[in-house]
C-alpha cells in the first residue's frame, strides 16, 4: 500500500483551486481537492478530517448561513445562475412562464412597496379569525391553510396510498407547533428556545394590531405544549405500518369528537373525499381533547400569530427581521440575514430549491422555475453519464443480493424483484407543469405567494384518486438533493448533479465514490429498516421470511447503537433510531459504489493517481462529498428532528464498517475507528 499520509503531506503543499479550463474538473487535476486534506491526521483515527480538515480550517461558516459546507456551494452556485434568470426574467412577456417567475420576483424585491404595506397584506385573514367564534369556524380556517397562511392542528397532504399504490389518497396528521419539534416544548435543554419563543409570539401579536399581545402569547405557547405532551416523537413516525389507518370521514368524526372536520375538509376543497388516511392515529383525540379544552380566544391568538409567522417572510422589515432572530439566529445559530435577492430566488423557486411536502412547495413557482433552469443548465453528457452510473450501481446491488449470505431464498427473490422495478429518474421531468392558467403580479407579493400555493393545492388535488403518475416527480430540477420515492423511482434532479457530488470530467473513482455513494444511498433505501416494509409493487405489505426479518433487525440495531454513540457535542448524542434508515442507506451505499467501480473496470487495473489508488479515491470521493461544518445551535436541532446524521458521521459511520477502507489505508487496532471484523456491521 502507498504511505498515503506522506502522499498527501507532500501534495497539499504545492495543490490549490485555481481557475480551471472549462474541461477540466471543478476540484484539482482530477476531481479531489488535494488542498482541503490534512495528512497530520491518519485516516484510522479520523477519516473525515484527513479527507477534509485543511478545507474546514479555512472555511468559517459565513453570518448568513448555518453552516460551511461543500454541498452549501453547490447550493450558492445554483442559487446565482437562478438569481441572473430571474432577474432577466423580469422583463419577459408577462404572459409566458418566464414573465410570471419574473413579476413573481419583481414583487420580492419591490422593497418600497412592502414597508409600506406593512400587515396590510394580512388584513383580510385576521378579520375571518376574529369573526370566527366557535371552533368549528376555526377548525375550517384550518382547512384553508393549504391555500393560504393558516395553520393547522391536523396537516393534511396528498401522496400515493402505500396500501394501493395505483391510487393517491389525503394523508393526515398531527400538527400544531410553532417550535421544530415537541422536544423543544418537553426537554430542558431547550428552555432558552422556549423564552425566545415565547417573546416571538407576543411580537407578532403586537405587530398585527391583536389585543393583550403578551398575555395571549403565554397562553399560546401553553397551548401548543400540551399538544407537544400528547403528539408522537420523530422516531414513533419512521414507522409507515404504524402510520397507516385508513378510515372514512364518519370512523375520523368519530375517532377526534368535537373537531370540525366537515368546515376543515371542505376548506382544503376535498368536501367529498370517501376516505382518508390518519397517521398518529392515537395522538389524534388527544390533540383533539386538548384543543376542545383550550379557550376560543386563546385559539384565535395561536391562529392570528401562526398567520403572521408564516407570512413573516413576505411582509416589512419588522416582522422578517422578527422571524429571522427566531428562526435563523435562535434555533440555528445564523448570525445575520440574507441578501433579499437571496430571500427572493427562495420565495420564486423554493426554500434551499426543495419542495414543501407532497403537494409542493408552499406558494412557490419551483417547478417553473425549474424548467427555466434546466433548459440551460442540464446537458445531455450529464444525463448521460449518470445514467450509465446507475446502471453499475444497480447491477452492483443485484449481485450483492444474489450472494447474500443472512438471507433465505424466498425474500430473496422478492428483493430482487423489488429492486428490478425501481425506475431512475434524472435532471428533470418528462413531463413539464402547465402554468398557463396561474397569474402572478410584479405588485401582489403576498397575493403572488397565495395564487402559486393554490395552483399547487390544485393540481394535486385535481389527480385524486389517480391513476397514479409513475413520472411524477417530488422534488424540483433545481434542488440540491436526491430521493428514493413511493413510486420505487430513484430521481436525481439536476441541482445535485455538479461538482464535489458529480463532475463530468472528474476521475471515475471520484465520481463513483460521491454521485455513485448517493446513487447506491438511495437504492437501499428501499430496503432500509422502513423501506424494506413495502414490497415490489409499492405496496405496504410484509414479505420477509421471520427468519430473515430477524436477521435484519439484529444487524440493524447493532448500527443503531453504534451511532447512538457518537457525540457531535458535549452531551449531546446521535439519535441512532431516528437516524436508522439514512444511516442504513450510507453504508449501503458505499458498499455499492465500491462495488460498482470495480465493475466500471472490467478486470482492468485501476491507474494510480497522485499517489493514490482507486479505491482510495472512491471512499475519498465519498468523504469530501460530506465536507463542511454548522453553527452548533443548528446541530442541536438536526439530531433533535433530522432522520440524517450529522456529516461528520457520515463519513465516519459508514467507513469503519467496510473491510475494504482498513485494507486500502492501513487501518490498525489501536486506531480511534477501528472496529474489529466482529463488530463491523454487514447488511447489504
Amino acid at each position: 500500500m502507498p504511505n498515503v499520509t506522506k502522499a498527501i503531506a507532500a501534495l497539499v503543499l504545492a495543490a490549490g483551486l485555481g481557475a480551471q479550463e472549462p474541461a477540466r474538473p471543478v476540484y484539482g487535476a482530477w476531481g479531489l481537492n488535494l488542498a482541503g486534506m490534512d495528512a497530520t491526521v491518519k485516516p484510522g483515527d479520523d477519516f473525515f478530517r484527513f479527507a477534509n480538515g485543511r478545507w474546514l480550517d479555512a472555511n468559517p461558516i459565513p453570518g448568513d448561513k448555518t453552516g460551511s459546507t461543500l454541498r452549501l456551494q453547490m447550493t450558492e452556485r445554483t442559487e446565482g445562475r437562478l438569481h441572473e434568470l430571474l432577474e432577466r426574467a423580469a422583463t419577459a412577456a408577462p404572459a409566458t412562464l418566464a414573465g410570471k417567475a419574473g413579476a413573481f420576483y419583481a414583487a420580492f424585491m419591490d422593497e418600497n412597496r412592502v414597508e409600506r404595506l406593512g400587515a396590510k397584506p394580512l388584513a383580510p385573514d385576521l378579520k375571518r379569525v376574529r369573526l370566527a367564534k366557535d371552533r368549528s369556524s376555526l377548525a375550517a380556517l384550518m382547512g384553508h391553510g393549504v391555500l393560504g397562511f393558516e395553520s393547522a392542528l391536523f396537516q393534511i397532504v396528498l401522496d400515493v396510498d402505500l396500501k394501493q399504490p395505483d391510487r393517491y389518497a389525503a394523508y393526515l396528521s398531527q400538527g400544531g407547533l410553532g417550535l421544530p419539534d415537541r422536544d423543544y416544548y418537553l426537554k430542558e435543554g431547550f428552555a432558552p428556545a422556549r423564552t425566545a419563543y415565547r417573546a416571538y409570539v407576543a411580537r407578532l401579536l403586537t405587530l398585527v394590531g391583536w389585543p393583550e399581545a403578551e398575555t395571549r402569547a403565554a397562553e399560546v405557547v401553553a397551548f401548543e405544549t400540551e399538544l407537544a405532551k400528547v403528539s408522537w416523537s420523530k422516531v414513533e413516525q419512521r414507522d409507515p405500518i404504524a402510520m397507516y389507518h385508513l378510515m372514512t370521514p364518519a370512523e375520523l368524526r368519530k375517532l377526534t369528537p368535537g373537531f370540525g372536520w366537515r368546515g376543515y375538509l371542505a376548506a382544503s376543497g376535498l368536501a367529498k373525499v370517501p376516505r382518508v388516511i390518519v397517521c398518529e392515529a392515537s395522538a389524534f383525540p388527544r390533540l383533539a381533547s386538548v384543543y376542545a379544552a383550550t379557550p376560543v380566544p386563546v385559539l384565535q391568538a395561536w391562529q392570528a400569530f401562526h398567520l403572521a409567522d408564516n407570512a413573516a417572510p413576505y411582509l416589512s422589515r419588522p416582522f422578517a427581521d422578527a422571524h429571522f432572530e427566531l428562526h435563523d439566529r435562535t434555533l440555528s445559530g445564523q448570525k445575520e440575514p440574507r441578501a433579499r435577492w437571496k430571500r427572493a430566488v427562495t420565495a420564486v423557486a423554493g426554500d434551499d430549491f426543495t419542495v414543501s411536502g407532497r403537494f409542493g412547495g408552499f406558494g412557490t413557482l419551483g417547478f417553473g422555475v425549474g424548467q427555466l433552469y434546466t433548459a440551460r443548465y442540464f446537458g445531455p453528457e450529464a444525463k448521460a453519464k449518470i445514467e450509465a452510473l446507475v446502471l453499475d450501481l444497480k447491477s452492483a446491488f443485484h449481485a450483492r443480493l444474489e450472494k447474500l449470505d443472512w438471507m433465505g431464498p424466498e425474500t430473496r427473490q422478492e428483493a430482487l424483484r423489488k429492486l428490478d422495478t425501481y425506475t431512475i429518474k434524472v435532471g428533470y421531468p418528462d413531463h413539464p407543469r402547465d402554468y398557463s392558467a396561474l397569474a402572478l403580479r410584479a405588485d401582489d407579493l403576498v397575493g403572488d405567494v397565495r395564487r402559486a400555493a393554490a395552483a399547487d393545492w390544485a393540481f394535486y388535488a385535481g389527480r385524486l384518486p389517480g391513476p397514479v403518475d409513475r413520472t411524477s416527480w417530488d422534488m424540483t430540477p433545481q434542488t440540491n438533493d436526491a430521493y428514493n420515492g413511493y413510486l420505487r423511482d430513484i430521481v436525481f434532479p439536476a441541482g445535485i448533479l455538479q461538482a464535489p457530488m458529480f463532475d463530468p470530467q472528474a476521475d471515475p473513482a471520484i465520481n463513483y465514490g460521491a454521485i455513485g455513494g448517493v446513487i447506491g444511498h438511495e437504492l437501499t433505501h428501499g430496503f432500509d429498516d422502513q423501506g424494506r416494509k413495502f414490497d415490489s409493487t409499492g405496496a405496504l405489505r410484509d414479505w420477509w421470511t421471520p427468519a430473515d426479518a430477524a436477521q435484519f433487525e439484529a444487524r440493524a440495531s447493532q448500527l443503531s447503537a453504534q451511532y447512538s454513540a457518537f457525540e457531535p457535542l458535549p452531551g449531546v448524542h446521535v439519535n441512532g433510531s431516528l437516524t436508522l434508515g439514512e444511516n442504513i442507506a450510507d453504508l449501503g451505499g458505499l458498499t455499492m459504489a465500491l462495488e460498482a467501480y470495480h465493475t466500471f473496470l472490467h478486470g482492468r487495473p485501476a491507474p494510480v493517481l497522485e499517489g493514490l489508488t482507486g479505491d482510495q479515491r472512491v471512499f475519498l470521493g465519498w468523504a469530501q462529498a460530506w465536507c463542511g461544518k454548522v453553527t452548533d445551535d443548528y446541530l442541536k436541532n438536526q439530531v433533535t428532528t433530522d432522520p440524517h446524521s450529522p456529516r461528520r458521521f457520515r463519513v465516519l459511520g459508514p467507513t469503519r464498517n467496510l473491510d475494504a477502507w482498513y485494507e486500502v489505508f492501513g487501518v490498525q487496532p489501536g486506531d480511534k475507528m477501528y472496529l474489529a471484523p466482529a463488530q463491523r456491521v454487514r447488511i447489504w
